[in-house]
């Protein structure tokens, strides 16, 4: 090899989501600032953070529901001055924490609502011609979260856990890259969380970039590649869910210490002398007393 030749490096990929000092302003209050986060293709990463830190501002300022600043980054395209639509049309999507499915309507056709066309021309078609989702689109949502067989089925025939994989499914119809999920594991039980879990990371095997919102930390340190976590709306602390978990900052704003149990009260030697010198007095007074109970009993008998 020549002496000046050097190994050429892999350009490091562009990941699917960046933002760069996104930040988000109400009057004087500062909901989000200078937030920068990345999300690859196939990672599930969390953003965590107690009640008010910004989590849900920073995904409404992403997907372009709320007024920021700074730059959004969707496979390294800009689109932070798009509208909503737009960046839904550029393979963004997210869940909403209340996330109502439609009950009158069954599974496939609550996912079929998502890719409707919208707008007056969409409208005159739909009335005269009716309209239907493109071929394969709502069933490949369905086969992505495991619900095919359930397609057929109203939402009020499905368990919890059922559900809020269908207000997955339905973020993914289309062709979505990125789905930013704000707390979709909330009301679920131990068993429900662990399978919703095991979904999330299905999804992210075929390439999806997730961002994923919730309290469940069971869920959150489980299916995890990385986390941020959020206070008063920066970000404190960002790594692996080990690297986090162990970070003093972060354990004193969320995680909380663990309690320690209490160890069985050892006296001082300052209690334990003063529980001697009251031993000794007691045990003195007592002596004292009986000894002059025993005086007094003889001098009766003697009289």
């Amino acid at each position: 090899m020549p002496e000046h030749a050097t190994t050429a490096v892999a350009p490091e990929a562009e990941p699917l989501l960046r933002t760069r000092g996104l930040s988000v302003h109400y009057g004087g209050v500062t909901a989000n600032a200078d937030i920068d986060l990345t999300v690859g293709a196939g990672e599930i990463v969390g953003l965590i953070g107690p009640n008010g830190a910004g989590k849900t501002t920073f995904v409404d300022a992403v997907t372009g529901f709320a007024r920021s600043s700074g730059e959004v980054i969707l496979s390294g395209r800009r689109i932070d001055r798009s509208g909503p639509h737009r960046r839904r049309r550029a393979g963004m999507a997210r869940t909403w924490q209340a996330g109502e499915l439609f009950s009158d309507l069954t599974v496939a056709q609550n996912l079929a609502v998502a890719v409707q066309p919208v707008g007056l021309r969409a409208m005159v078609a739909d009335v005269i011609n009716g309209s239907r989702p493109p071929a394969g689109v709502v069933e490949k949502a369905l086969d992505v979260v495991g619900l095919t067989d359930v397609a057929d089925r109203r939402p009020d025939e499905l368990t919890l856990g059922q559900q809020k994989l269908v207000g997955v499914a339905r973020a993914l119809v289309g062709d979505t890259g990125l789905v930013l999920l704000d707390e979709p594991a909330a009301g679920l039980d131990t068993h429900e969380s662990r399978e919703f879990g095991g979904e999330l990371r299905r999804i992210a095997a075929t390439g999806v970039g997730i961002l994923l919102i919730d309290h469940d930390m069971s869920l959150v340190l489980d299916v995890c590649d990385r986390l941020y976590v959020l206070d008063f709306g920066r970000v404190i602390a960002a790594g692996s869910p080990a690297e986090v978990t162990r970070d003093p900052a972060v354990v004193a704003a969320y995680l909380g210490s663990a309690e320690v149990e209490a160890e069985p009260d050892t006296p001082t030697d300052g209690q334990a002398s003063g529980e001697s010198t009251a031993t000794e007095s007691t045990a003195t007074e007592s002596t004292t007393t009986e000894s002059t109970a025993t005086e007094s009993t003889a001098t009766e008998e003697t009289r």
